[in-house]
């Protein structure tokens, strides 16, 4: 069992950077894929960006050349740098580990950029 925790979130203007942290309770280096997502008011939740285990990442395309994921396997932690944030970035982001047999999900932290 591996419990998620993220950190980072706040209230920030539009431009501004923030960085999101999903600390993991236990080792992360047998996770195939990690994730964020981010659930934005009244919308679905949406995948934002993923790396592999061997490093390749992945973005939408809101956010391509803006976010920046990355993994620190020694201290099991995933990080999500943020810049350049839009009020359309606005949502409550969530970390996911998927493992081979099964996936594991943070409680999520709530980000929101004023215009």
């Amino acid at each position: 069992q591996v419990q998620l925790v993220e950190s980072g979130g706040g209230l920030v203007q539009a431009g501004g950077s923030l960085r999101l942290s999903c600390a993991a309770s236990g080792s992360i280096q047998r996770a195939l894929v990690i994730s964020w997502y981010r659930q934005p008011p009244g919308a679905q939740r949406e995948g934002v960006a993923t790396i592999t285990s061997g490093g390749d990442t992945n973005y939408r395309d809101s956010v391509k050349g803006r976010f920046t994921i990355s993994r620190d396997n020694a201290k099991n932690t995933v990080y999500l740098q943020m810049d350049s944030l839009k009020p359309e970035d606005t949502a409550v982001y969530y970390c996911k580990v998927q493992t081979l047999v099964t996936s594991y999900w943070g409680q999520g932290t709530q980000v929101t950029v004023s215009s």
